[in-house]
């Protein structure tokens, strides 16, 4: 461990994880690789989605490692209810292929990303400390895809009026906005901009702030129903 993870783990308290998946072997081999981590905790398991979204609702996690395919109720469903119960959690799908139609409706649901279940298991916890700090694990295929989807939420919703009062977003916000809906990362955001990756972190913390929601996707999702951001 370095001295900067050490400062960081005594600066603030562990990241708190919930497990969520109907393998046994998987969920043990997540348990035994993030409690290795001094900066994460894992704070439960769960079997299937209806167990997940109780155990969250009294665990409150940072994050949750959920898979996509359960018995009695699947990840999309309880990526639903966890988000309606305890929206600050960030949720991050395991999942066999990056293709599943159940994967995109899970991210359109409120994931953060996904993890393919072939993932080295000693990139895990860079994952959860990634979307913790709000971090979106979505490749450039997926998000491409997500846009279509928002530029068609967008037209189907044109005649809906809009929801006040909409916060107010500056225009270098707008700008940021309209670049995380592309896809691009804090540093691909700040090369095409002309300013530092701290400088978009601010910017991006901002946004959500102001729209009083937990995620990057969420903020993209909200600006095009709202139709204060137009895709095409």
């Amino acid at each position: 461990m370095t001295e900067s993870g050490e400062s960081r783990t005594q600066a603030s308290e562990p990241i708190r994880v919930l497990i969520v998946d109907d393998h046994e072997l998987i969920r043990r081999s997540l348990a035994l690789a993030l409690a290795a981590e001094p900066d994460i905790e894992v704070v439960g398991e769960a079997s299937d989605g209806q167990e997940a979204v109780e155990l969250a609702d009294r665990l409150m996690p940072d994050v949750a490692l959920m898979d996509v395919r359960m018995p009695r109720q699947d990840g999309i469903e309880a990526t639903k209810g966890i988000k309606a119960s305890v929206p600050s959690t960030r949720i991050i799908m395991l999942t066999v292929s990056d293709e599943e139609e159940d994967l995109f409706e899970a991210i359109k649901a409120g994931a953060t990303g996904y993890l393919l279940k072939d993932v080295q298991i000693n990139d895990v916890p860079a994952a959860v400390r990634g979307v913790h700090e709000g971090q979106s694990l979505i490749n450039p295929a997926m998000a491409a895809k997500l846009i279509s989807e928002f530029a068609n939420m967008s037209r189907k919703e044109a005649e809906r009026p809009p929801q006040l009062p909409v916060p107010r977003l500056t225009d270098r916000e707008m700008e940021v906005l309209r670049l995380v809906a592309k896809g691009m990362n804090n540093r691909e955001i700040a090369k095409q901009l002309f300013i530092s990756e701290n400088t978009v972190k601010n910017h991006v913390r901002n946004i959500l702030d102001k729209l009083q929601l937990h995620s990057r996707m969420e903020a993209v999702v909200y600006a095009v129903r709202e139709r204060m951001l137009e895709i095409t």
